[in-house]
């Protein structure tokens, strides 16, 4: 957990400088791109990934003939386990669909008065004006960014600190990982298909 938490403060930092080049930066794949929430994976993902995995083991130690609760890992999660990460989900999922709201009044605000009214003038001063009205406009995606890894990263402390045991708490975060590298990988070889053949 420790090496996500840097990595959110490292981010943050970054947003502070450009927070649209955290919100779309250059490196993410098309594929990534389209799977993404406000800069990153959206957090009520983490509670379909974990119930994803432990059906999965459930299914392979159900081939193997293992008896239950003897590997401790998702396939052996608990009625008052099960219990928290539901709590957890409709919490999570409530405060997402507020964030998810708020970033859409500020890309709404693409067609306010103010924008409308300087798309139809084109002087140095009117530049000075753009500027200003959209540096308003990306502070406000800065704060729902930071509300969003907030809450991706509240998120999953909870599940790996709050409800999985130790050993569960390492298969989830290794499933977590994995997704993320093989839609890196699945991206960067669509991407290099699709340059290579480009469509007419």
């Amino acid at each position: 957990m420790q090496h996500y938490e840097e990595y959110y403060q490292a981010k943050s930092a970054w947003a502070h400088q450009d927070v649209l080049d955290v919100l779309s930066p250059s490196w993410r794949t098309s594929l990534e791109e389209a799977f993404l929430w406000i800069g990153g994976w959206r957090p009520s993902t983490a509670f379909h990934l974990l119930y994803s995995k432990s059906g999965l083991q459930l299914e392979t130690r159900l081939h193997d003939g293992i008896p239950a609760n003897d590997n401790d890992d998702l396939a052996d999660l608990s009625g008052e386990q099960l219990r928290l990460i539901d709590h957890l989900q409709l919490r999570t999922i409530r405060e997402e669909r507020h964030i998810t709201e708020e970033m859409a009044r500020v890309q709404e605000s693409a067609a306010d008065a103010s924008m409308v009214e300087l798309s139809h003038l084109a002087t140095q001063m009117v530049n000075q004006r753009v500027d200003a009205t959209l540096v308003a406009k990306e502070n406000q995606m800065e704060e729902l960014l930071h509300a969003a890894d907030d809450l991706r990263l509240r998120t999953l402390r909870a599940i790996v600190h709050d409800i999985l045991t130790p050993i569960q708490a390492v298969h989830f975060l290794i499933a977590v990982a994995e997704l993320h590298l093989r839609l890196h990988d699945w991206g960067k070889r669509r991407d290099a298909v699709a340059t290579s053949h480009p469509s007419i």
